[in-house]
């Protein structure tokens, strides 16, 4: 054995210039096959049931009957609007952990619209202050912790994350101004229904589903083509390079992060109007924070993020359908759940590196 060969780690991992589409697809698969295993010895372990028959299951969590089915929509436009809303941000290398607050806030500016004049604005007029009011107070929430970083290079991810809880805090506030002395705020401006998105082929939030069709790609094409989008791209590949082409790298900063925190206000205004009429600490579900993984697992390409949104909505509803029939605890579901997440997010690491044993690399390089 050479002095090299006895130097050279039995193990070592180096990134990959760039995987084909083909190879993605290929691990990503087995990614899920293998999660789908360890799922199954899990179930039969604990549970002693049929794994096929627990699949089946979750398989009807979705798509059981056509309820199940729009229901999965509902929330999978949510999850995919809020999703779109951080794409701009985070090919910026700015990582918004706030969508959870500029959602609330959103929906908080939606909710006291609806209150404060749904009874003497004409419905048009209502609808248009309702969008509005939601857009410019989630762009507010997302202007904030841009400006300071730009101005003084804060850490963004502590800045939006400490703003999801002041969000919190005050619709948490407002709810309570607003019920008076009942015990929940319930359903607003429930004789009349103003603010109410209308219905639109049975459903009102089919028109969210419409909305959110039309922003994803609307951002695609911003994205892609869009002097803007190559700003933010240039932003977020390098900042001295953006300043050596003359971009402006504190006005892409605060512009973008405007754009990321409007449209999460605009899915505030779809969840209020459109799914919930009603506002509460927990109207985002979380979602502001399961965005994130759609985001980064499709790359800032929206697109992608709607496959990707379709399947963390379908684990999240087969898992609560599993823990439903079989009366499992949350604990049971999230589990199966979150070993599927495990093996897609762990699937990341073999397309973007390779593992490289001891020898293998001389060897390619005689072959």
């Amino acid at each position: 054995m050479s002095k090299t060969q006895a130097k050279e780690p039995f193990m070592r991992i180096a990134k990959r210039d760039q995987a084909s589409f083909g190879k993605k697809f290929t691990v990503r698969a087995v990614a899920i096959v293998l999660a789908l295993v360890v799922d199954a010895i899990f179930i039969f372990s604990v549970t002693g049931l049929n794994p096929l028959k627990v699949y089946g299951v979750m398989f009807q969590g979705s798509f059981g009957n056509s309820v199940r089915f729009s229901w999965m929509l509902r929330d999978l436009v949510t999850l995919l609007c809020i999703s779109v809303a951080l794409a701009p941000a985070f090919k910026m290398r700015f990582w918004n952990i706030g969508a959870e607050g500029q959602v609330l806030i959103g929906g908080l500016a939606t909710a006291l619209v609806m209150v404060e004049f749904g009874n003497s604005l004409p419905t048009p007029l209502l609808f248009l202050v309702m969008v509005v009011s939601s857009i410019v107070a989630g762009g507010i929430w997302g202007f904030l912790p841009a400006f300071f970083k730009a101005n003084w290079n804060t850490n963004e991810t502590l800045f939006t994350l400490m703003m999801n809880y002041v969000a919190t805090s005050l619709v948490a506030s407002a709810t309570d101004i607003m019920r008076g002395t009942a015990s929940s705020l319930g359903k607003l401006n429930m004789s009349t229904q103003a603010g109410w998105m209308p219905m639109f082929l049975g459903q009102r939030y089919n028109v969210n589903i419409l909305v959110v069709l039309i922003l994803t790609i609307l951002m695609y094409l911003y994205l892609k083509f869009s002097k803007q989008g190559y700003e933010l791209s240039v932003v977020g590949e390098s900042e001295n390079t953006a300043r050596y082409a003359g971009i402006n790298v504190k006005r892409v900063t605060i512009r973008t992060m405007i754009i990321s925190g409007a449209i999460c206000g605009l899915a505030g205004f779809l969840i209020v109007s459109g799914k919930d009429q009603t506002i509460a600490t927990t109207s985002a579900g979380g979602q502001g924070f399961t965005a994130i993984i759609v985001a980064w697992l499709a790359k800032f390409n929206t697109f992608y993020m709607a496959l990707i949104s379709f399947l963390l909505v379908f684990l999240s509803r087969g898992a609560a359908e599993i823990a439903s029939t079989y009366d499992l605890n949350d604990f049971s579901s999230s589990i199966i759940e979150g070993i599927i997440l495990f093996f897609i997010l762990g699937s990341e690491f073999f397309i973007n590196y390779r593992v490289i044993f001891r020898g293998s690399e001389s060897k390619e390089v005689a072959q």
